[in-house]
């Protein structure tokens, strides 16, 4: 295997000067570096984390932990996260991928492990891992929920009046009659949608009918249950907002189910814009949430924390928008 000791050997100079010219050391001329990474790149260097970890007393690793994997994480929201991600984060780093709610022990929350943390909260109940990984002193991005503390690195989107925007859209259509499909219980973005939902219809004074707030937990299966249910009332809603796409897509299949034209007997409006969205049949109105645009400013957040700790942590805000599509129609 190449080391850098045979680099240092073809270039002519120390294996100390290779190693800071390969981390990138602003003690060694730009002339000398190129020099060096040409000629490692030649002999096929692969670096040795393993000794670099010990050297520079660091991981390379990031951790990203969502408050579950198992529960309310969509896989189309774990794409878009990762992808943000990736346009961030170079082959330097690794990625762990976990959730808060399979971590059993904090002690192994070290800063030996983790270079830095990202999260992606949903849940209040994130709290303490959030502040057992401040205490830390471990660099820490908090995203997706927004924190009342403004010592954490915060990175959101508003929930609220995307959804409001969206219900808006529907009542100059000619709506009054709207029912939700909620998100998870116990998760900020279920409330903060929900939320929204009501803002809109008790701006318009429209009626809060209980039976139209149907439970789901972000899955499809969730939504298709949901759906039926609205559609058996005596006096079904026109208009169904549902709090993740990927129940509107179960709601859709519902409806479909039952013989029901979107959006000619029923409108359907969707949370989040994944990429399926735009392919249902018909084409699903939505709120987009730049999930990937959040992770990758969160991403860089992250990286200049770890570059210069003197940062000043912020609350920066990602703006949600409203796409119409094919499925709320006219009234």
């Amino acid at each position: 295997m190449i080391t850098i000791k045979d680099i240092a050997r073809v270039a002519g100079v120390s294996h100390t000067t290779v190693s800071r010219a390969l981390n990138g050391s602003p003690l060694i001329k730009k002339v000398t570096r190129d020099k060096i990474e040409k000629i490692a790149a030649e002999m096929n260097y692969v670096p040795n984390y393993s000794a670099k970890s010990l050297v520079t007393k660091r991981s390379f690793t990031i951790g990203l932990f969502f408050s579950s994997i198992d529960q309310g994480t969509s896989s189309s929201f774990l794409v878009d996260v990762i992808k943000g991600i990736s346009h961030v984060l170079d082959e330097n780093f690794n990625l762990t991928v976990n959730g808060i709610d399979g971590v059993h022990n904090y002690a192994n929350i070290q800063p030996q492990r983790f270079d830095g943390i990202l999260v992606m909260s949903q849940s209040d109940e994130d709290n303490a891992f959030i502040y057992h990984v401040k205490t830390m002193g471990i660099p820490l991005v908090v995203l997706n929920r927004q924190l009342e503390d403004p010592g954490i690195m915060n990175v959101v989107a508003n929930d609220r009046e995307g959804v409001k925007e969206a219900i808006d859209y529907a009542v100059t259509q000619g709506h009054q009659r709207f029912a939700i499909i909620e998100g998870k219980p116990g998760f900020k973005s279920s409330t903060e949608r929900k939320q929204g939902f009501i803002d809109s219809l008790i701006a318009h004074q429209l009626q809060l009918n209980s039976s139209y707030f149907a439970a789901g937990d972000y899955s499809i299966e969730s939504g298709y249950a949901a759906m039926s249910t609205l559609l058996e009332l005596p006096d079904p809603p026109t208009a169904v907002f549902c709090s993740n796409d990927d129940m509107a897509i179960g709601a859709m299949n519902a409806c479909y189910a039952r013989k029901i034209s979107i959006p000619q007997q029923i409108s359907l409006i969707g949370f989040d814009d994944i990429m399926f969205a735009r392919y249902t049949n018909p084409a699903l109105t939505t709120v987009r949430k730049p999930i990937a645009d959040i992770s990758e400013l969160g991403t860089k957040m992250l990286i200049q924390l770890l570059q210069q700790p003197e940062t000043k942590p912020q609350q920066l805000f990602v703006k949600t928008s409203l796409v119409v599509r094919d499925t709320v129609a006219e009234i």
